[in-house]
């Protein structure tokens, strides 16, 4: 009996110190309604959870830039389509900053006005570009403060300041991606050709412009002058020969960006799928319809466009409570050409960038036509929308973790203001007389480019990087320069 005892004794007191043992445990395990944590002295587990690395690059940019686009600008198109002020998609991403545009022709106008040096890479001083005393430390409306004096004194155009998204460097205004000054052999290396070159990327480009235009051009391809469009036209088909182009600019209804013997030559290319605008068909079917069914070896061009180059603009309509547009069918929408854009470079398992460009709120704002900005905006909103979408769709490889997708502009146009004591609602057009609004619900006091600073939103991978450089050259701001979105954009990829 004694021996059973002993045997007994043990047993029982082996499920005490096993008991004893869940007990503790218990006491520090931890869960979301729990902030209690083991003591540093605490031995670790044998087997612990696995450490989560931090996100890795992202292999998918895509940089969204509203041409002309100004904060005022979205909040009318946020109130015509939704009724409120910050309700487009960007408006929810999770990180929000405010870019300056200037070039160095900006910069130079600004430094003889008070007699100093001109533009240098190495003792430039960011004041003498852009300076917050003068202009804001923010966008219009959220810093009433700013110079328009000041503001229309001198800023920049579009292909120097996609230059500096597209390169990281100031240029001079009016060239494509070409250093300052115009060296022979000027050609800077844009970020998707660095992509193609050290990852073996895929890049391309989307644009309600024609694609040989200021913006779209200088992400691929290289000029002295924005204005020589069949030079930029050829080296983007014969050359540069990005993965996706999509654009306007077709010859048959504008031939001032290419010639008909380019468009013969993308016919016949063997390295392109053509898709072109034809009278009487939905352009945005066929371009959907080519990106999905196209060979692995083919790359995309879709040519569109009308008698302006670009592609037709939705006209809104004025019916208070309910936005609608009229649509023209033979050019597809921005989304659409979007949506097709994206279908081809994710084939491209080491990743893209893509710069997608609501070209024509430039122009609308040029006109002063309040109507025709919302109707280039609703473009960029559904084309952002769409993006979003995309990225979200499961089955594939993008996602939030390994994709920086950005929405800014690259420059201020119009200077439009609206007047919030005559506020416009959602389906609300103001009664508008060419360039004029005899209700005063809003006014221009340009038809030019401004030097405001403009809105930048991004959501997805390395987000961090962005903070890196916020205020640096304008401390006690959000600030950021356009040479700074490229910094970030290529540090996010990895690049060297």
């Amino acid at each position: 009996m004694k021996k059973y005892s002993s045997v007994f004794h043990d047993i029982i007191l082996l499920l005490l110190l096993f008991l004893l043992g869940a007990g503790l445990a218990g006491c520090f395990s931890h869960d979301g309604d729990d902030d209690s944590a083991p003591p540093p002295s605490e031995t670790p587990p044998e087997n612990p959870p696995p450490v989560v690395p931090p996100p890795g690059p992202a292999k998918y940019i895509i940089l969204f830039i509203g041409d002309g686009m100004s904060l005022e600008n979205e909040i009318a198109a946020s109130r015509y389509l939704y009724g409120k002020d910050y309700s487009l998609t960007w408006h929810s991403f999770p990180y929000q900053a405010y870019v300056t545009t200037w070039d160095v022709d900006t910069y130079n106008a600004y430094a003889g006005d008070l007699g100093e040096p001109f533009y240098d890479e190495t003792t430039f001083d960011p004041l003498l570009g852009y300076n917050p005393a003068q202009g804001g430390t923010a966008p219009y409306p959220l810093d009433t403060t700013g110079n328009i004096a000041y503001l229309l004194r001198a800023y920049t155009d579009s292909a120097s300041a996609a230059t500096a998204y597209a390169t990281g460097l100031k240029t001079d205004s009016g060239n494509i991606s070409w250093l300052r000054n115009d060296p022979l052999n000027g050609a800077i290396e844009t970020i998707g050709e660095k992509l193609r070159a050290q990852k073996s990327a895929a890049f391309g480009v989307v644009s309600t412009m024609p694609f040989s235009h200021a913006t779209p051009a200088a992400f691929v391809s290289h000029n002295t002058s924005r204005s020589n469009y069949y030079q930029i036209a050829d080296e983007i088909i014969g050359t540069t020969v990005p993965e996706v182009v999509i654009g306007g600019g077709h010859p048959s209804w504008n031939g001032s960006y290419m010639s008909t013997a380019q468009l013969d030559t993308l016919r016949s290319s063997a390295t392109y799928t053509l898709v072109e605008r034809v009278s009487g068909q939905d352009g945005g079917v066929n371009l959907l319809y080519a990106a999905a069914s196209l060979p692995s070896d083919r790359k995309l061009f879709g040519l569109f466009g009308g008698t302006g180059g670009i592609f037709e603009p939705p006209v809104p309509r004025d019916n208070p409570g309910y936005p609608g547009f009229m649509v023209e069918g033979e050019n597809p929408s921005l989304s659409e050409a979007t949506q097709a854009a994206l279908t081809v470079l994710a084939r491209n398992q080491n990743g893209f960038f893509l710069m997608v460009e609501g070209g024509d709120i430039d122009q609308a704002n040029h006109a002063n036509n309040f109507a025709w900005m919302v109707g280039a905006m609703w473009q960029l909103e559904e084309a952002v929308a769409a993006a979003v979408e995309f990225i979200d769709q499961p089955g594939d490889d993008m996602n939030w973790d390994n994709t920086l997708l950005i929405v800014t502009a690259d420059h201020c146009t119009g200077g439009m203001r609206l007047n919030d004591a005559l506020p416009l609602g959602k389906g609300d057009l103001p009664r508008q007389s060419g360039s004029s609004y005899p209700d005063n619900e809003l006014s221009y006091f340009s038809g030019s480019h401004t030097n405001e600073p403009v809105t930048l939103y991004a959501r997805g991978a390395n987000l961090d990087l962005f903070s890196e450089y916020e205020g640096v050259r304008y401390p006690g701001t959000k600030l950021l320069d356009n040479t700074e979105v490229y910094l970030v954009m290529s540090r996010a990829a990895g690049l060297q």
